[in-house]
């Protein structure tokens, strides 16, 4: 794919010179590899129906061969789809743009602008990515949910298992929706959290996704209102999200040096006791006792694990 986008991008016809340097994969093969190479992904081009154009910019050296892929040839006929299928086609076309092709796209435009080639960034209208797709768990748990495979993942200081139903884009951001096996019912989690890939926790097709209901789902796990609060030393300058929805206090706490001390609310235990026990040495809980002893029970257990 990065021959096409190559010579889509170029508003003139690309010597194999110019391609050899500019197209991943080439760099590196000796002469007779590059074009035996060249020759066979330009063939399977045509193959698939790419019209790659064989011409000269230069009508007094007509032997100065070169090629191109003009966008109005490239480009398919209007064709209908049902809403099913726009929608189906549309968030597959956005998350293969992006998750996939856009690093792709802008390392060729750089390299053909240092070849001396002008490139048409209107070329690649097509191409354009549109909806983000760069976490770093993003391709693990996105063929885990195809292959219907269990994963793995550390998730606000725990370790989490999981069945992986669905993958959705909300508010800016990516989000995993399947069956936590530990808690044994379904839950959201935010990709943007996982700081590492995935891994299996199972084989292949080994569970069955059921019928599924997003926006419903969405907003079942709406935060309950928060009804409590708890004390919690902060270190200036961190934890950012918890900050936004504290408020400072006073009082007579046992606050450590370099910490302030904020009330902050919360409507689960569980959720709230994760949360803290993601930020570390930079929360600690004051009150109540029992959220303090829940969250140095969670870090001691992940310490002991490791």
């Amino acid at each position: 794919m990065n021959l096409a986008i190559c010579l889509l991008m170029a508003r003139r016809f690309i010597e194999k010179t110019q391609i050899r340097e500019v197209v991943e994969g080439y760099h590196d093969l000796s002469d007779a590899a590059f074009e035996r190479t060249f020759e066979r992904d330009k063939d399977e081009l045509r193959a698939m129906g790419v019209p790659v154009e064989t011409g000269s910019n230069n009508p007094l050296f007509p032997d100065d061969v070169g090629y191109r892929i003009r966008r109005k040839d490239f480009e398919l006929p209007a064709i209908e789809f049902t809403p099913a299928e726009t929608a189906a086609l549309g968030l597959a076309a956005t998350v293969w743009e992006s998750a996939t092709q856009a690093e792709h796209a802008i390392s060729a435009l750089a390299k053909l602008r240092a070849a001396g080639v002008d490139p048409d960034p209107q070329r690649l209208a097509g191409l354009a990515p549109s909806i983000g797709a760069r976490e770093p768990a993003f391709a693990s748990i996105w063929a885990a949910t195809g292959a219907r495979t269990p994963i793995r993942f550390d998730y606000r200081g725990q370790t989490r298992t999981v069945e992986p139903w669905a993958m959705t884009y909300r508010r800016g951001a990516w989000y995993l929706y399947g069956r936590d096996r530990a808690k044994g019912e379904p839950r959201m989690f935010k990709v943007a959290r996982l700081d590492a890939p995935a891994v299996p926790a199972g084989k292949p097709a080994s569970y069955t996704v059921p019928e599924l209901d997003l926006e419903a789902a969405w907003r079942s796990l709406e935060p309950s209102r928060a009804d409590a609060s708890a004390i919690v030393a902060i270190k200036p300058g961190r934890a950012a999200d918890l900050r936004r929805r504290a408020t400072p206090t006073e009082g007579v706490y046992d606050v450590p040096s370099g910490y302030e001390p904020f009330r902050v609310s919360y409507s689960r235990v569980g959720d709230f006791v994760g949360e803290l026990c993601a930020y570390g040495a930079d929360a600690l809980v004051l009150k109540p006792l029992y959220i303090r002893r829940a969250v140095i029970a969670q870090l001691a257990a992940v310490a002991g694990g490791k």
